[in-house]
């Protein structure tokens, strides 16, 4: 399929969370239905979909008959089974594809596509024994990162080393095998830029931003990030050029490391909306979601169009939820809460955006930024 999809048509998504609930919102603002699959009902896509299938990602009868409903499929996390999209890509077009899907699921397969992509990363060795451990803690030096492959966000699955004694029951403790050792990076910055790229090959990218953490789940984000033309324009061309060697269409996240020499390291990547690309559905013309959904829906590529600096903040948790009213009362806040029943510690419950000129960033104090937030 390489024709524009209709209005009317439906898009299937696999997941329920708050990245298919804001995909389907823009879905419906271009005229399309969804179609949510996933294993949880009443999650917080499904709230917003015009269908739903709760079913197992596994359930080959369940997954034909969604493939049957619906005129292209996409995904809203990267931990759905790669299986799951081999069973649905001969019956329905899917995107970004299996090959994203796979990579970004595998810390290993990740690093060595960022390498044949020509995007610099850190230093890092696959553990497959204790030994290989032990040899890459030799090779790396401590501290470092010993991370699960798969599976692992937020900070959950993996731990840092710092002394050679804990590297035995970091090893036990973490699974499953193989597992990776990354080098300790001494960064200034977390620098992330997103891309879609069509149907067609065209790639237009976002403002880079930089993004900040609080107990390893990402707290704000700075846009565009305060960084040298130079290192915004690079960041930029990495994530354009992952985009393309991944054949993706849709949209691409790269979360990268800023050397205090203004070097850039590739971390991570997700073949999907990203939390740090939330500010784009206030602050540019064209948001991460409508970009993906556009993308998939084979429609032409804009230019996202940013039209304000902004911060965003996370609601992670009951007590940071709790300023909803507040924020709601903001006149220069956008608000976004995600339907999920239960506000438990560390929950991601919604996210606040604050607008502001463009401009404004680079000459406002930081706590008069984040005063409404």
């Amino acid at each position: 399929m390489t024709a524009m999809l209709p209005p009317g048509s439906t898009i299937g998504i696999l997941g329920g969370g708050q990245l298919g609930r804001m995909s389907a919102l823009a879905a419906a603002a271009l005229g399309y239905r969804c179609h949510i699959y996933a294993p949880e009902d009443n999650s917080p896509g499904m709230q917003v979909a015009a269908a739903r299938t709760v079913a197992p990602y596994t359930d080959a009868a369940a997954l034909a008959r969604f493939a049957a409903a619906v005129d292209v499929v996409t995904f809203e996390f990267e931990n759905v089974p790669a299986a799951t999209l081999d069973a649905l890509a001969p019956l329905v077009p899917c995107r970004p594809g299996v090959a994203a899907l796979r990579i970004g699921q595998d810390r290993i397969a990740e690093k060595r596509f960022f390498e044949q992509a020509g995007i610099p990363v850190g230093p890092w060795r696959a553990v497959h024994s204790l030994e290989d451990l032990q040899a890459g803690i030799a090779e790396l030096g401590l501290p470092a990162v010993l991370k699960t492959t798969r599976m692992g966000y937020d900070g959950r699955g993996q731990a840092v080393l710092r002394r050679p004694e804990e590297a035995a029951e970091a090893f036990e403790r973490l699974a499953p095998h193989p597992l990776i050792l990354e080098a300790f990076i001494p960064f200034a910055k977390e620098v992330s830029a997103i891309a879609a790229r069509g149907v067609d090959g065209t790639v237009v990218t976002f403002d880079a931003v930089e993004n900040r953490h609080a107990h390893h789940i990402l707290d704000l984000t700075f846009a565009p990030a305060l960084v040298a033309e130079s290192v915004a324009h690079q960041a930029r061309a990495h994530v354009a050029a992952l985009a393309t060697a991944l054949e993706l269409v849709g949209v691409l996240a790269l979360e990268m490391f800023l050397l205090p020499d203004g070097t850039l390291l590739a971390n991570e990547m997700a073949p999907r909306p990203h939390n740090s690309g939330h500010w784009t559905m206030d602050a540019c013309r064209h948001g991460q979601f409508e970009l993906h959904m556009r993308a998939v829906a084979g429609l032409p590529l804009p230019e996202p169009g940013r039209h304000a600096d902004s911060v965003m903040k996370n609601l992670v948790g009951p007590e940071s939820f709790a300023a909803w009213p507040r924020l709601a009362a903001a006149p220069d806040v956008a608000l976004h809460l995600y339907g999920k029943a239960e506000a438990r510690p560390g929950r991601k419950l919604g996210h606040a955006t604050r607008l502001l000129p463009c401009g404004t960033l680079a000459n406002t104090s930081e706590p008069d930024l984040l005063a409404p937030l």
